[in-house]
């Protein structure tokens, strides 16, 4: 066994104190695994949970099974005109993961007495998905929705951007950010309401993967340069190469670029998202792992009080949702118009329902304020740093 110090931060901060994971070296790295995309009922393309990896080595089958995957998660490969199959598809999935917005009720209902703690995606949840990601800008009312929410609940961004990227699309330091598929946590600026401490957190797990994944990047960028519409970004402790304005034909030759490289890099795995490509550390880090650590770190690791509400959109987001699933506690919420397999509780068709979603949870919050005004002081009340429903 080892130690792995997985947080870096001052050492005064009760919050942002180093946490020594213990890990096995046989453990830390994941082995690949590969699974094709499945097709359910009703002609819908069904990502599998189970991410198509490499930690590196493959070859043709491997490509191939890159390449179907893409194509399963092309919207240009969805039915224009449902049949009756589809429809019914279509209503069975939501009867399993019905709208949170028309179950609303429900779950302030379940989470009445406890503390809510919310995390949020970025792209495709609180932003649109585009063609070029570095447009990808949230609207002025989801940005003020959102810092409404904060008002009341510790609200955390986790992406797949870099860090630094994301904070500056949202540009609310309220907030808790993790980039990097949750490989780059920074809490608040000193002072916010939430600290336990007098610093912010920092938990960057992958620090010594820094060298390499630059190095990859560089290396991507100059292979990829021969497919018109690819695009590499750093996201500092990932990679993403987007292929949302690749001719379909070229995906193949673009997937093979993509494995030559990491053929020289088996500790660097690969994943898939909307129309993108993800190359991360075989590190045993993910979202799910940075919405625990945003719990433990918020004092709430074993806590039977607190109730998380995580949306997403993304295959990355299941980590999250399995999580929360795992702990019996809070919501996954799935961002998506299409049925695919999701450990989420609930749906929403697009981040414009979000957004919805958002200003009824801030409504109910400031009716909250007003019932319990009585006999206690308004900006005590306010900044409350988590509110309980009545």
């Amino acid at each position: 066994m080892t130690n792995q110090n997985v947080v870096v931060s001052d050492p005064k901060s009760a919050i942002g104190m180093a946490i020594a994971v213990s890990v096995s070296k046989s453990s830390f790295f994941s082995p690949p695994v590969q699974k094709p995309p499945t097709v359910v009922p009703g002609g819908y393309i069904t990502i599998s949970l189970k991410k198509i990896e490499t930690g590196g080595a493959g070859g043709t089958c491997r490509v191939g099974a890159w390449v179907d995957s893409m194509r399963a998660s092309s919207p240009t490969r969805i039915k224009s005109t449902p049949s009756l199959s589809d429809i019914e598809a279509q209503s069975s999935w939501m009867l399993r993961h019905p709208s949170a917005l028309h179950a609303f009720e429900q779950i302030v209902n379940a989470s009445k007495g406890k503390k809510i703690v919310m995390f949020l995606d970025y792209d495709g949840t609180l932003s649109p998905i585009v063609e070029d990601p570095d447009q990808a800008f949230m609207s002025k009312e989801m940005r003020a929705a959102v810092k409404d929410a904060a008002r009341y609940f510790p609200t955390a961004i986790v992406s797949g951007r870099c860090r630094d990227k994301v904070h500056g699309f949202v540009k609310l330091s309220e907030l808790y950010y993790a980039g990097s598929h949750g490989m780059d946590i920074k809490g608040p600026a000193k002072g916010r309401k939430y600290h336990k401490g007098n610093q912010s957190i920092l938990c960057q797990p992958a620090s010594e993967f820094l060298p390499m994944i630059d190095e990859v990047y560089k290396t991507l960028l100059e292979k990829t340069k021969s497919t018109p519409g690819a695009k590499v970004e750093n996201n500092k402790f990932c990679l993403s190469v987007h292929f949302r304005c690749v001719d379909e034909q070229r995906w193949t030759a673009l997937a093979e670029q993509v494995r030559l490289v990491l053929n020289q890099y088996p500790k660097l795995r690969l994943t898939q998202g909307r129309k993108v490509l993800e190359i991360r550390p075989t590190i045993k880090w993910d979202k799910g792992n940075a919405l625990e650590f945003l719990l433990e770190s918020l004092g709430y690791a074993n806590s039977n009080d607190v109730f998380p509400i995580y949306i997403g959109d993304d295959r990355t987001d299941e980590d999250a949702f399995k999580v929360l699933r795992n702990r019996g506690q809070g919501f996954g919420i799935l961002v998506s118009k299409f049925p695919k397999e999701t450990s989420a509780s609930y749906s929403l068709q697009e981040p414009t329902e979000g957004y919805e979603l958002f200003a009824t949870f801030g409504g109910v919050e400031k009716k909250v304020v007003t019932k319990t005004i009585y006999g206690v002081g308004i900006e005590e009340v306010i900044n409350n740093p988590i509110l309980e429903f009545c």
